[in-house]
């Protein structure tokens, strides 16, 4: 017998109708399904550092964030992120009143669109994006304006003058995501600063996501927004342990800010998660102490895989965008002959047992993706050779 509701409303709130299930869902079920090779979701195939596993370990049997943590997260965590920041970029932050634990980046990137925006404010953000922008910047009741990043000199590049003609009286906030994912651009240190001088011109509000700040490339380097003038106090910017340490299922992020934008984010989060991962904040206070080594190793090693996926996406007969940051490669699957990402990543696993996302996904102006897709290269060596050999023998009879 078929439900009956007070009206013909559908269930699902209006804003969240265009988004449905994500990609993500359908292509690591794909995968599942066909026994193929997932290079589609961005997660690690091995787990991180044994002493930070074993820190998680050593905070349950202490009974160390069994119960609820404290709200803000557990202090030697946000100690530890302020030690991060100041010892990495020279940005000095109060852990008591300028650093908020989340659940992952996702929530962080939550619960500042929902504390800053009001319905009708304005959001420019790049494009391709992060797929719970959107949903997050419709939840807040905002609108979002995309700038799209486009192919340029093997890689993917800003048009700052089309950045400053996206904003409007009615912009509140740029949404900025550097390293990016999905194309693996770095902002150079000229355009931030273009940016920088854009947000104190326009007074406006930035959130940051640099999930990815320490996955950057060859001369490539990560420079967090917030070291520009003027940019300290209109900052909040979003980092997580997940990238880094390759732990992503602690869903441990946080967030970087002035007193006011952090206790105006905190009060949305604490409707969110409200607090999340107590044994696991430990583990990371003690990972983010990690020596140098530690953090030039697992650049180098991520390096070497991109290089590998590359030189075999290349061999393929993909055009390949090599990426300067996070651990991601996209392609352009015209010189196969293809222009529809969707459809050919539907068909990959059939084709050649490999998993694939669409980067169309991430666009607003899907046709400017349509022909671009992304694969991961977070997995362990022998998979990535696994999955070029398959791509070749599919691609190049």
């Amino acid at each position: 017998m078929a439900a009956m509701t007070s009206s013909a409303r559908p269930f699902l709130n209006r804003r969240l109708t265009e988004f449905g299930t994500t990609i993500f869902a359908e292509m690591s079920a794909l995968a599942v399904s066909t026994g193929s090779i997932n290079l589609g979701q961005g997660f690690p195939d091995t787990d991180g550092p044994e002493d930070v596993r074993e820190a998680a370990v050593r905070a349950l049997r202490d009974g160390r964030g069994n119960q609820y943590p404290p709200g803000p997260g557990v202090p030697e965590l946000r100690a530890a992120i302020a030690v991060h920041q100041e010892r990495r970029y020279g940005l000095a932050y109060d852990p008591d009143t300028e650093v908020l634990v989340t659940a992952g980046a996702t929530e962080a990137i939550a619960a500042a669109l929902l504390a800053l925006l009001e319905p009708g404010d304005e959001v420019v953000a790049l494009e391709p994006y992060y797929d719970s922008y959107a949903a997050c910047i419709a939840m807040a009741g905002g609108r979002r304006v995309p700038v799209t990043l486009r192919p340029s000199e093997g890689g993917f590049r800003l048009d700052l003058d089309e950045l400053r003609d996206a904003v409007t009286d009615r912009t509140r906030l740029l949404l900025i995501n550097t390293p990016h994912n999905p194309t693996g651009t770095v902002l150079t240190r000229e355009e931030l600063r273009t940016i920088a001088e854009l947000a104190v011109e326009r007074d406006l509000l930035v959130v940051t996501d640099e999930v990815y700040e320490h996955l950057v490339f060859d001369e490539a380097e990560h420079v967090p927004l917030a070291t520009f003038p003027g940019m300290r106090e209109r900052t909040v910017t979003i980092g997580s342990a997940g990238k880094t340490f390759s732990f992503t299922g602690w869903k441990v992020g946080w967030v970087t800010a002035a007193p006011g934008l952090v206790a105006a984010v905190r009060s949305a989060k604490q409707f969110l998660t409200y607090v999340a991962s107590g044994p696991f904040q430990y583990a990371v206070a003690e990972a983010l102490a990690l020596p140098d080594s530690y953090f030039d190793a697992f650049r180098a090693d991520m390096l070497a895989k991109r290089d590998l996926l590359s030189a075999g996406l290349t061999d393929a007969g993909f055009r390949v965008f090599r990426p300067a940051g996070t651990y991601f490669v996209t392609t352009d699957i015209r010189p196969l002959g293809e222009s529809d990402g969707f459809a050919f990543c539907r068909a990959l696993p059939e084709r050649a047992g490999v998993v694939a996302i669409p980067n169309a996904v991430f666009y607003d102006h899907q046709e400017a993706g349509a022909p671009y897709v992304r694969f991961a290269f977070c997995k362990r060596t022998e998979v990535l050779a696994d999955a070029t050999e398959r791509l070749r023998k599919a691609f190049t009879r």
